[in-house]
């Protein structure tokens, strides 16, 4: 549904709701309903006696039932099921310590609404705060299995500002979140392009298996190929500076292996390169230790270009070590895009396992932190944040056999989700001085510990987990490269059979 909102109608909104003050209870009704004019939404229902019928109501009733077996009634804001659980506040101090503690209660009290919601009705995969004439906030959990909702799209940009409704865009995602929720869920879209790419990969191995190439000749050259398409996505390269040289040598097949492997030695040492004229970091690691090429003729490398034009930036991790492995090994080709475990189902272990008791423990320093800050005790206050920052980046993860990666990969997203809140509260807090200590401090790959038999599953899952990293690395960093060497040698995959070697 596109939106067709008027510059003016959104300036007159922005306008007349920052000069709002009165209470939320007053306004928040008022503003709600305005908003959902602006962005040509469904207007909240008249609410009814029977709260099965209140499927998109202002002040939807609910029973908070307690651990002694005691009942107490609550009421959400503004509720839409299957959709939204929406906590409104007007929040009097608009900068400070105490706007931040402010709206991390109230997240909290809505997630307590979408825990008490009936079964029968299911979680919702969104929550807003809402404080009123300011900011809306967005925090998602699209598996609906009542794991820990996270900021959205990631924890730079969950916060919308009223004045970000200029953006057509942001307009766009608020309309999303109330007519196609689940339309918003990243994997879905990454699923449907990891496939793809994973297909033209297969397509690419099978035409050079075919010229006499041994198929782990292959991988690794695809490996270092797909990584170089990667790099230049996220910026860690110019852009299009892999894909120009490709094109460029298509007419000239017979300078693809000097070329290319030009550019490999320029990324591994961190040089100029002639091959794609710029210079490049210093990416060393394993994967360019030993550049080999083979050489392709023009379909092959027309081959090649096409995988290199999708957007590398939405490969889903999670499930792509499976399918690159299937892709890049003749025997299991045939099984490409089946039989992987599913996201849902790796999050069922790890969330329980490993991140709720982060997020607990986060939760409590988090607390801790704005009560010093609301103190007076700044400085306190900050310490208690990098503390837990430091021991987040202490936690070792070990899959005893990890396949390519999927369980790792998993961890390291919601351990880089929770860095990203964690850094955020820095800089609420104005530690840019603690900043400045713990730029190499970082949740990375050497904390995602493997064992794995197959020798291409175990280089296949080291490279899935620093793609991860460095996709969750710009989310949550902004555009701040990543020390070099980009990659390193951690030697946290081993390669060896986990009960016998």
């Amino acid at each position: 549904m596109p939106i067709t909102t008027d510059i003016p109608e959104v300036e007159h909104f922005i306008t007349r709701w920052q000069s709002a003050s009165g209470s939320e209870r007053a306004n928040y009704q008022l503003f709600v309903h305005e908003l959902c004019t602006l962005l040509e939404l469904p207007t909240p229902d008249p609410a009814r006696e029977d709260t099965r019928d209140n499927a998109y109501v202002f002040e939807r009733r609910i029973t908070f039932r307690h651990g002694d077996g005691s009942e107490s009634p609550g009421f959400i804001d503004c509720y839409r099921r299957a959709t939204f659980v929406l906590e409104a506040k007007k929040v009097k101090q608009a900068e400070g310590k105490g706007y931040d503690d402010a709206l991390l209660r109230a997240r909290g009290q809505a997630e307590q609404y979408a825990r008490a919601l009936p079964a029968t009705e299911g979680r919702p995969p969104f929550l807003l705060v809402v404080d009123v004439g300011n900011v809306i906030e967005l925090y998602a959990e699209f598996t609906r299995s009542g794991a820990t909702y996270t900021p959205f799209p990631d924890p730079r940009s969950h916060r919308i500002p009223l004045a970000s409704l200029r953006d057509e865009a942001v307009r766009r995602r608020l309309q999303a979140v109330w007519l196609d929720p689940l339309s918003l869920d990243p994997t879905r879209q990454s699923a449907k392009v990891t496939r793809e790419v994973a297909e033209r990969l297969a397509a690419v191995a099978r035409v050079l298996e075919g010229s006499g190439h041994a198929p782990e000749v292959v991988a690794g050259f695809l490996s270092r190929c797909l990584f170089s398409m990667f790099a230049e996505d996220v910026g860690l390269l110019p852009k299009r500076a892999f894909v120009n040289l490709l094109e460029s040598l298509k007419d000239n097949p017979a300078q693809f292996v000097p070329l290319v492997g030009e550019a490999w030695r320029a990324m591994d040492r961190g040089e100029f390169s002639a091959a794609m004229r710029t210079d490049v970091l210093r990416f060393n690691g394993k994967l360019f230790k030993n550049p080999q090429v083979l050489a392709l003729d023009r379909d092959q490398i027309e081959l090649l270009l096409a995988a290199a034009r999708a957007d590398w930036r939405e490969v889903e991790p999670a499930i792509f070590g499976t399918l690159l492995e299937r892709a890049l090994d003749p025997r299991e080709r045939h099984a490409l895009g089946a039989h992987y475990t599913p996201r849902a189902y790796v999050e069922r272990l790890v969330l329980p396992t490993i991140v709720e008791p982060l997020r607990e423990d986060w939760k409590n320093a988090q607390a801790a932190a704005l009560v010093l800050a609301g103190e007076g005790k700044l400085t306190e206050a900050q310490q208690q944040v990098r503390d837990f920052l430091r021991h987040l980046c202490e936690v070792r993860v070990l899959d005893p056999a990890c396949g390519s990666g999927n369980f790792l990969y998993v961890t390291l997203e919601h351990l880089k989700r929770l860095e990203g809140e964690v850094l955020n509260q820095l800089d609420e807090l104005g530690d840019t001085q603690g900043r400045l200590e713990l730029q190499g401090v970082s949740v990375d790959p050497h904390q995602l510990l493997g064992i794995e038999l197959n020798p291409r599953a175990a280089e296949i899952a080291e490279m899935v987990l620093w793609i991860g990293y460095l996709q969750w690395h710009f989310r949550t960093r902004g555009q701040i490269m990543p020390p070099q060497p980009v990659l390193k040698d951690f030697h946290n995959i081993e390669c060896r059979d986990a009960v016998l070697a």
